[in-house]
């Protein structure tokens, strides 16, 4: 087993399933609310009481990190990321969608103290041909990247399915930031990197990863803001994230966070 990797027992995929489907469940419950008018913050509201009344926590509200400096904690239910946000905006009364945003939301639940974690990016009603086309592209990405999710392959298998999708489609997945084990916790070992790496570990049955494309129409460079989260396009084009917790089985893969 490579270091670090924890390969879950039977008893404990049934908490991971339910987790992720919760995480499912409020990603589809959401869709109506996004619409031109509503604020980030509001969204982060609905999904809060919806998750609790599901009987999940969720998983990012307390989460911290450190900036090297300090250590910040986030505040919030989803990640909330509009247009050249990648990943992880803060939800903000500030932040209202307009005609012709995309918005990616990421959710993550905590289910009898297992994890599950999701994300999909949103139209906010008619949107430009190139922003329709990029969420299409990146959740195509996520399909491709878990069909080669089998006992044998490796995690660079994973990496070069999305990359080399993406790049054919023209459009480039930002570096720094990978998907990810998770389940006993929230980020496992090993991180999946979406562009190309080495082979990386073999994929073992019971493990349970989250796989996560995070596609930009420009340049892949990104810079985080000063709330020491959201990451942005350097160039202030437009984003997509698509996510999915699958489990690797002895045959297909099942994708954990389907409604």
């Amino acid at each position: 087993m490579s270091e670090g990797i924890i390969i879950k027992k039977d008893y404990e995929i049934p908490y991971i399933r339910m987790a992720s489907k919760i995480v499912a469940q409020t990603l589809e419950y959401l869709e109506p609310y996004i619409k031109p008018g509503i604020s980030t913050l509001e969204l982060d509201r609905i999904a809060e009481d919806f998750i609790l009344s599901k009987g999940g926590k969720p998983a990012f509200k307390g989460y911290t990190i450190s900036d090297g400096k300090n250590i910040l904690k986030y505040n919030h239910t989803i990640c909330a990321s509009v247009n050249e946000v990648v990943i992880h905006g803060v939800p903000s009364s500030e932040v209202i969608l307009k005609e012709g945003d995309i918005i990616s939301i990421d959710v993550g639940v905590i289910y009898s103290n297992y994890y599950g974690d999701a994300a999909r990016t949103y139209l906010v009603g008619q949107v430009p041909e190139i922003k329709k086309k990029l969420s299409d592209v990146t959740r195509e990405a996520l399909y491709e990247a878990i069909k080669v999710c089998r006992v044998g392959n490796r995690i660079g298998d994973i990496s070069n399915a999305i990359y080399y999708y993406v790049k054919k489609h023209g459009f480039d997945v930002i570096r720094g930031y990978t998907g990810h084990g998770v389940g006993k916790y929230l980020h496992e070992a090993p991180p999946i990197p979406n562009y190309p790496s080495s082979s990386g570990p073999f994929l073992r049955k019971g493990m349970t990863i989250a796989i996560e494309p995070m596609v930009v129409s420009g340049n892949f460079k990104v810079r985080v803001l000063s709330d020491g989260w959201s990451v942005v396009t350097i160039d202030g084009k437009p984003s997509a994230h698509w996510e999915h917790t699958i489990l690797i089985t002895d045959g297909e893969p099942e994708i954990l966070s389907l409604p």
